[in-house]
């Protein structure tokens, strides 16, 4: 590749990348100007009502509040794979055997 087919690929590249810059700019002047794109987003200041079989826990920060809905006697699953590895490597049980 010569020095000439260098200097072209590299003006085509940055054509390129001018097109799409300029596309980005155009269309947010658009969308700001047709007023299809707003700067504050709409705020949900209802609450939901919670049926009677979850539990409802509310973790707030300074910067977000994050409402999580649990049911009631829930395992998670991460504890339901624990416990299931466990059983494999745990002692042998002991139990009541009814064979008689």
């Amino acid at each position: 590749m010569g020095i000439q087919d260098m200097m072209k690929w590299n003006v085509r590249a940055s054509a390129l990348y001018a097109v799409g810059v300029w596309t980005m700019i155009g269309s947010y002047g658009f969308l700001k100007y047709s007023g299809r794109l707003e700067d504050v987003p709409e705020v949900k200041t209802e609450d939901e009502e919670v049926p009677e079989n979850l539990e409802r826990v509310v973790h707030e920060t300074a910067h977000s509040k994050t409402v999580i809905y649990y049911k009631k006697d829930f395992v998670p699953y991460h504890i339901r794979i624990s416990n299931f590895i466990k059983s494999f490597t745990s002692g042998p049980k002991t139990g009541d055997d009814d064979s008689k």
